[in-house]
């Protein structure tokens, strides 16, 4: 059972992140009928530390703490540099005996250099999963995660990421009841569909660095919403379509369907963000046709329905 949690704080912490592991396991609310926990902030040193927004911490303790704990927790941190080895000697310590160990946001980073991330599926904030992986190539990490949790070890995304990956975990050492009634208190949901794909940004479509076949990206650029299919784009090319195919990938990197169903992709999530149009008329103009085949795609490269999208994001004057 989930009772001493002690969060590993360092030079640099975020306080929002450290906040999130405060505020679900470092509150007292037995008198509310919650389960109780030692709660212990710990650093390195026993002294000082300072955050990211030039605020000072003053922990609880040392290290010692963390070789007792049923949960370790690392909040965001710069995830530049090197890391105390003390902090990834208990950490690696904490993994071995069985303990929970859990990252937020940038904490992956402590968690990696730890060696704990290798051979496991994790995730961080969508800004730096590809230095995550550049970093430690062993680790499996999925971009699209709003958490992970592979045996003992869980990651979480960016800043609110955190409270859905520290509410999974009250759901599964606690039960479910006790996570929903958690949600509430803090005023979150307790459980979010989708990934992290909704929430990165949506550049304005641009064509890439494709000299050959630039003319040809930017009139299809400009008209998304015509059927088109490879032959129309070879004879606008004055290429035979296996050559412009062939071509289309040396150049972009990826097949004519795919790009092309990105760059409508990017189109309807910024018409249902601006516009009051609505779904149908989103999936004539970005070229979908339909809304079903605009669910369909949208649906699996956002990670959510058009519908749930314009609820979470649309601009509101």
């Amino acid at each position: 059972m989930l009772r001493n949690v002690a969060v590993i704080v360092m030079d640099g912490v975020a306080p929002f992140e450290l906040g999130v592991l405060c505020e679900v396991f470092g509150t007292d609310r037995t008198d509310d009928g919650f389960p109780g926990y030692r709660f212990t902030v710990c650093s390195p040193t026993n002294g000082p530390v300072r955050t990211g927004s030039g605020l000072q911490l003053l922990p609880q303790s040392g290290l010692a703490p963390v070789d007792e704990a049923d949960l370790v927790a690392v909040p965001a941190h710069k995830q530049g540099g090197e890391f105390p080895e003390p902090v990834l000697a208990a950490l690696r310590r904490a993994h071995a005996r069985g303990a929970y160990v859990l990252s937020v946001c940038s904490g992956a980073f402590v968690l990696g250099a730890a060696g704990l991330l290798d051979g496991r599926e994790c995730t961080t904030h969508w800004r730096y999963a590809d230095e995550l992986a550049r970093r430690h190539p062993k680790a499996r990490v999925q971009c699209n995660s709003l958490y992970v949790q592979d045996g003992t070890v869980l990651t979480s995304a960016g800043t609110a990421a955190g409270i859905d990956a520290c509410l999974h975990l009250v759901r599964q050492e606690h039960g479910s009841a006790v996570a929903v009634k958690l949600a509430r208190r803090m005023v979150v949901p307790p459980h979010r569909d989708g990934g992290q794909a909704q929430y990165v940004e949506a550049p304005i479509a641009r064509t890439p660095d494709a000299p050959t076949l630039e003319p040809v990206l930017e009139w299809l650029v400009a008209n998304l919403d015509r059927s088109v299919t490879v032959d129309d784009l070879a004879a606008r090319a004055h290429m035979a379509p296996r050559t412009f195919a062939r071509r289309f990938r040396a150049e972009t990197g990826t097949t004519p369907h795919d790009w092309l169903t990105n760059q409508r992709v990017l189109l309807a999530r910024r018409l249902l963000e601006e516009t009051e149009l609505g779904v149908e008329a989103v999936a004539t103009r970005s070229g979908f046709g339909d809304a079903a085949t605009l669910r369909h795609h949208f649906g699996r490269r956002v990670g959510a329905s058009p519908h749930a999208y314009r609820t979470t994001f649309r601009a509101r004057v």
